[in-house]
């Protein structure tokens, strides 16, 4: 039998227009990995120390740069965490607004990731492109009511930043009119092809028990078959009101997250109905109150969370009564959800390290924080 020395390389630091600048420090016999150790920091911006020196109103923008696929969720969390410390309310109107945002986010987030896994895999760019159309279709929507199509800056304290314009609603039933068979045709362009059978199943396989040791969360835990959402298990916002599934898989692989992305993105349009037709008259109250945005909250400290497209996202918060925060600390699901990837890895061929890293869909910007 042909002995092989183990060899050590450096897979990056790849370039931001990839997954991020990320680096990968692998142990490889031959072409099977031995081991791998995930190196971050490439994109660090202080952003946490940052938001100590910033008042609380003037530190939403820069939870755009989180995540900056889906800049409406990270806006949500951490107006639910400055909420909770300052004990302000939030309209009902503004509450079905704040979760129309985060499911479009979703299904935006969902399109384009899995576009970018089968471009991992060394396939077409049809799905990508497919992805991209449908992406663009919800930026519209986000231009409309926020002026930005990318860094939407759209929350605040006690609501949103201005009312959904009289155009919205009307565009986005027209988009969930097209959104069934827009996810029907990318599950079946993409779920019996050869290539991503052959690359996805069976490959980067999280057990549920360690996905669980791990504090692994999103869809990249409920494909290893745990049926966990904060939207469920905490019922923030109105989402009690909601009803929706939790799509699970049953092994654990990259196939298996696959498939919990393209029921989620049907799940998604399906709390987007039950929003829309619940949503309140804007009578309810004002959705932007302004006296609530130079908040000094009491002396404390308060964490929230959300269920980001990525998994939970949440902000704890120490306040020492000023206008500023003491302390803030960001729980951001890709740091989280890349801290297994070795042992994903492990036993796999180098070539399925970039798709198992694509099946976990991570954004450096919340990585290196």
């Amino acid at each position: 039998m042909l002995k092989t020395e183990k060899l050590q390389i450096n897979i990056g630091p790849q370039h931001p227009s990839t997954h991020g600048v990320f680096r990968m420090l692998v142990t490889i016999d031959g072409e099977t990995i031995v081991d791998l150790v995930p190196v971050f920091g490439y994109l660090h911006r202080n952003h946490e120390q940052i938001a100590e020196v910033n008042t609380y109103l003037q530190n939403m923008p820069y939870t755009d740069r989180l995540d900056y696929f889906n800049s409406m969720a990270n806006n949500h969390a951490y107006a639910l965490a400055v909420e909770k410390l300052a004990g302000i309310e939030v309209p009902e109107r503004a509450e079905y607004i704040r979760v129309i945002m985060v499911e479009l986010t979703r299904i935006l987030n969902h399109a384009g990731a899995l576009g970018f896994l089968i471009n991992d895999m060394g396939a077409w760019q049809t799905q990508l492109a497919f992805g991209m159309r449908e992406r663009e279709k919800i930026l519209d929507l986000f231009e409309l009511v926020s002026g930005a199509r990318l860094m939407c800056n759209y929350f605040r304290f006690g609501g949103v930043a201005r009312d959904l314009p009289a155009e919205f609603v009307p565009k986005l039933r027209e988009l969930m009119v097209a959104m069934p068979t827009f996810v029907d045709e990318l599950e079946r362009l993409l779920r019996e092809n050869e290539v991503l059978l052959q690359r996805a199943v069976g490959i980067g396989i999280l057990p549920k028990e360690l996905a669980i040791s791990y504090s692994v969360t999103g869809p990249v835990l409920r494909g290893s078959g745990i049926a966990y959402d904060i939207r469920k298990a905490e019922k923030y916002s109105v989402y009690d009101r909601f009803d929706f599934d939790v799509p699970v898989g049953s092994v654990g692989d990259v196939y298996d997250r696959f498939l919990v992305r393209i029921e989620e993105m049907r799940q998604s349009r399906r709390i987007l109905e039950q929003a829309l037709t619940q949503l309140p008259d804007a009578s309810g109250g004002h959705i932007n109150p302004k006296a609530r945005q130079n908040v000094r909250p009491p002396v404390g400290d308060a964490y929230a969370r959300i269920e980001s497209p990525k998994g939970e996202l949440g902000f704890y918060l120490v306040s020492d009564g000023s206008s500023k925060p003491y302390r803030y600390k960001v729980r951001a699901p890709s740091f989280i959800n890349l801290t297994p990837l070795g042992d994903m890895c492990r036993g796999y061929k180098i070539a399925d390290v970039v798709v198992i890293l694509g099946s976990i869909d991570i954004v450096m910007g919340e990585v290196d924080r």
